[in-house]
């Protein structure tokens, strides 16, 4: 069972067992008569044939409040397309897949460049980002739920759970953050929020001082999870990082659009499981050393536009603060993972630390060497004051590329 702790900043909903799920599920289906619900699923084709998606599929098929399911699909040829198209085809809700690199779709993204508007690299932000402009052009959802495609232990209580929050209307929340335990093959993983993220904080709380938005994350059990919720009335003028902050790109946008009040997190699972990156430290583009200096440079920018000056010294003496905080947090991992029967490698434990404190730096001296960097793909909004049709265009292309393309 787990606590019923709150933390003071951001409302927790725990999953105390004390509740049959089927009474959850009528609730939702309630809420679905009048508040439809979509579900985004940004997928690499691989992903299709991993072992992860199938079973995933096959949970989903379950659900019966889900209005519409939205693929983002990247990486895909016209043939891996049309067997995209009959992959997901099983589903019983209305599911749209997009195909981002469709010659039409490429045609839409070079209208946006032509506005200096469009997303400046691939991967999931943008996936994520354009499913949203296509859910935003249905107009018919009130909520949207996002989850990766790549969870080996998916249950579709987790979606039951992660909506539950912001599809109930007496509740005034608008996002839900998802989050459980990372355990999988008998060890403790989760690596960047054990050992990165939790430990920056720390750091960055005893180097610069006190900040909300620092004790704000920090409220976050699982600041890293994919699995979140929203309400669509925000999706317009939410800005989504292009780059891999895209988790603490979106808490930082319900940070400045929200307040901590209409933000919850709720327990989606007893344990969860997925693709692991590699850490890959002899190439900082690749993997768990890009995504830790992208992370960082999302923490600080956010700090900078909240008044904090950050500097070469304070990125060291962040650096040493983390290091020690990091080494500290070890200990007590360890110690957890033993007590628990799980297995924690030292050693490669405490080579992610010294990469990620490299990357502190790194990070810091990305931030100052090029303080006009926006890695935010622009708002919908602010597509749409540029250009009013190209929403309707958008999803006339995703509409003409099922016509003519079909399934295999």
């Amino acid at each position: 069972m787990a606590d019923f702790q709150q933390n003071g900043n951001i409302a927790q909903f725990h999953n105390l067992r004390s509740r049959r799920h089927e009474e959850l599920v009528y609730e939702l289906d309630t809420f679905a008569q009048s508040r439809k619900i979509s579900l985004v699923l940004p997928s690499l084709f691989s992903e299709l044939e991993g072992d992860a998606l199938p079973n995933i599929l096959s949970e989903l098929a379950k659900v019966s409040y889900l209005h519409r399911i939205i693929v983002g699909l990247d990486r895909a040829n016209e043939a891996q397309y049309r067997h995209a198209r009959q992959f997901f085809s099983g589903l019983p809700q209305l599911t749209t897949v997009i195909w981002n690199d469709s010659p039409r779709m490429t045609a839409i993204m070079k209208r946006l460049e032509g506005l200096g508007l469009a997303p400046q690299e691939p991967g999931k932000g943008k996936n994520v980002w354009g499913c949203m402009g296509y859910l935003i052009s249905c107009a018919d959802s009130a909520v949207m739920a996002i989850h990766d495609c790549d969870i080996v232990t998916y249950k579709r209580e987790m979606l039951d759970r992660l909506v539950y929050p912001v599809a109930n209307p007496t509740f005034s929340y608008q996002l839900s953050k998802g989050y459980y335990a990372r355990v999988g093959g008998g060890k403790l993983n989760g690596r960047v929020t054990r050992l990165l993220v939790s430990p920056l904080l720390i750091a960055l709380k005893r180097t610069i001082g006190d900040r909300d938005y620092i004790d704000y994350l920090r409220a976050f059990r699982y600041p890293l999870s994919g699995e979140m919720a929203l309400r669509t009335g925000p999706l317009p003028d939410l800005r989504i990082p292009s780059d891999w902050g895209l988790e603490i790109g979106v808490l930082s946008e319900a940070w400045r659009n929200l307040g901590p009040r209409q933000v919850c997190q709720v327990e989606v699972a007893d344990n969860y499981d997925h693709k692991h990156q590699d850490l890959s430290p002899e190439d900082a583009s690749r993997g768990l050393s890009r995504m830790s200096t992208d992370i960082c440079k999302a923490i600080y920018r956010k700090l900078a536009a909240d008044g904090t000056v950050f500097t070469p010294h304070v990125f060291r003496t962040l650096k040493a603060t983390y290091y020690r905080s990091a080494l500290d947090l070890l200990e007590a991992y360890s110690a957890d993972a033993r007590m628990n029967g799980l297995t924690i490698d030292r050693h490669a434990e405490e080579r992610s630390i010294e990469m990620f404190g490299e990357n502190i730096v790194r990070a810091g001296q990305l931030f100052i060497e090029n303080p006009q960097e926006t890695p935010f793909i622009p708002t919908w909004n602010r597509v749409h004051s540029a250009d009013p049709t190209l929403l309707g265009d958008f999803r006339a292309a995703v509409a003409a590329d099922e016509q003519e393309f079909g399934s295999e």
